[in-house]
């Protein structure tokens, strides 16, 4: 075999075995540099089953992990005596960090209560298929309040917007929307409102028809609106009654009274006096002027 051949062969071998020296030594020190001590490891509560909104932690809702010191997220717990017994009141994945801001504390309530913001209240109004815009308002969306009705001082029936930019807490008593994104056929949806709004919606339910108006989520805009009267539906202008002014205070009737004329005196007594061919009237009671003093 040819010497020169053996060399190049020699010399190539040793040069493998060196590259895969110095690989080796750099994996192993790379892996070395991942091991994290035991000192930097801390607990954390854990998801062991999909929470959702309303549901109170149980001992068997959580389980224990280990995650750096480092990693460990703010607002998670380290305990589970920390979040057992306390409302959600935003959805928690499985295996996900238990964080305090998706809880609310304990002691504030059952399903819908720990969700409703300190000052805030929620009201339910009545819907059907059309006021409920069949059914695909769902909990989370915002919506407007529309009433119509007929105002004591108006000729006819008015439409108006009384409310804007409401969030639905539910729909019936679903607190979240369907997994599979499917309407929820509900006969009553109940808003967040502040206690002047839980004022307004209650009355409206109470003395007209309201129908919910779905918004776009991002849209926060607040419209002022005239609100609409049967006339403009038919581009007739509405004629509008006039504000009563105050009653016109009477005017005293001037008559000219003329004073009546006496009566006629009664006529005088007459006694016909025949003499022959001749005829005097003599009239009885008058006195006749004096003859010269006789």
């Amino acid at each position: 075999m040819d010497r020169r051949f053996l060399t190049v062969l020699g010399v190539s071998l040793l040069f493998a075995l060196v590259i895969s020296s110095v690989f080796y030594q750099m994996t192993a020190r790379a892996g070395g540099s991942k091991k994290v001590e035991p000192s930097d490891v801390k607990d954390i509560v854990l998801a062991a089953r999909p929470l959702s909104v309303g549901v109170t932690v149980k001992p068997a809702d959580i389980k224990l992990g280990k995650i750096p010191s480092s990693a460990f997220p703010k607002g998670a717990f380290t305990k589970a005596e920390e979040v057992i017994d306390r409302p959600v009141v935003s959805n928690v994945l499985m295996d996900e960090p238990v964080l305090d801001g998706r809880l609310a504390a304990r002691g504030s309530g059952l399903g819908l209560a720990p969700i409703i913001p300190v000052g805030m209240r929620a009201v339910t109004v009545r819907v059907n298929d059309v006021s409920g815009i069949s059914g695909f308002v769902l909990p989370g969306m915002r919506v407007d309040v529309l009433v119509t009705g007929r105002p004591p001082a108006a000729d006819g029936t008015i439409t108006a917007t009384c409310l804007q930019n409401m969030l639905v807490l539910s729909a019936g008593t679903a607190i979240q929307p369907d997994t599979r994104g499917q309407a929820i056929q509900a006969a009553t949806v109940t808003l967040l409102a502040t206690p002047d709004q839980a004022e307004t919606l209650t009355l409206a339910n109470a003395e007209g028809r309201i129908q919910l108006v779905l918004r776009n989520g991002s849209d926060q805009t607040i419209e002022k609106t005239p609100g609409r009267e049967v006339a403009d539906l038919y581009g007739v202008r509405p004629v509008h009654k006039k504000t009563p002014e105050a009653p016109a205070r009477p005017r005293t009737r001037v008559v000219n009274v003329v004073a009546a004329a006496p009566p006629p005196p009664p006529p005088p007594d007459q006694i016909v006096v025949i003499r022959g061919t001749q005829k005097s009237v003599e009239v009885v009671g008058v006195s006749r002027p004096a003859d010269g003093g006789k």
